[in-house]
């Protein structure tokens, strides 16, 4: 898949664009993951990426990059995604090149309505963003309508006990992912549970996405706030953000 093709399967005519706003949500869904140097969003790079569009059925389609981020990759990054700074700097194209790619492919979907699942969107949006910022790119503004499967599950599924990531929430869920911490894999997987998500909770979610985001705000605001309170019964001084869908 191209870059311009990056949205196929969205329709662009007006009358088309008009029956996607009737349809669900979940129906028609972009899907975004980062795989990248560290879990610091201010300091680490990103080293690879995947942007498509999943359909009703959770079949997908869409672009995939590997970057060489200029800097190296630590070993336990490496441990985690399978990419070596060796590999990164023989197969990766130019970071600045790849940031550029990613934002305009995200931007073309949202500009579209296309909403675009993340799973935990402020750590891959902001990420992205600093590297934007980095590379003096244009980065993404108010990106809206997004769609987190990590806030989600913890808003209809509350006192399930465990843990939240990915992995986890696809078993909950009936969703394979066989090659986790790969950026398509992992992307697709979160798409897929999201709409079974959506599926599972129609009523209490709803239709109307845009209002959907803004309650995924209140609800990420809500679980940072709980968990802090948890946190500082044994460290005072703990602080978790609840900004959503970048920080």
């Amino acid at each position: 898949m191209t870059i311009e093709d990056a949205a196929a399967g969205v329709p662009t005519k007006k009358a088309d664009r008009s029956a996607r706003l009737t349809a669900q949500w979940h129906e028609t869904l972009g899907v975004f993951d980062l795989e990248t140097t560290g879990i610091d969003v201010e300091t680490s790079r990103i080293v690879s990426a995947y942007v498509g569009v999943i359909d009703s059925e959770g079949v997908a389609s869409g672009v995939s990059w590997l970057a060489d981020p200029g800097v190296e990759i630590p070993a336990q990054a490496t441990a985690v995604h399978g990419i070596s700074t060796e590999q990164a700097r023989a197969d990766g194209r130019p970071a600045p090149e790849v940031v550029a790619e990613i934002v305009s492919v995200l931007r073309a979907l949202l500009a579209q309505r296309v909403p675009v699942t993340i799973y935990n969107a402020p750590y891959d949006l902001t990420l992205l963003n600093r590297e934007a910022v980095r590379y003096g790119i244009e980065p993404l503004s108010s990106p809206s309508p997004i769609i987190d499967p990590l806030v989600l599950d913890k808003a209809m599924d509350t006192y399930r006990r465990g843990k939240r990531t990915l992995e986890v929430a696809a078993g909950v869920y009936g969703v394979d992912l066989t090659d986790a911490h790969n950026a398509t894999a992992d992307a697709v997987a979160a798409g897929r549970v999201a709409q079974a998500i959506a599926r599972k909770y129609a009523a209490e979610l709803g239709q109307d996405v845009a209002d959907l985001h803004g309650r995924q705000g209140q609800w990420c605001a809500d679980q940072a706030a709980s968990f802090q309170e948890f946190k500082r019964r044994t460290n005072p001084e703990f602080v978790s953000s609840g900004a959503w869908p970048e920080r």
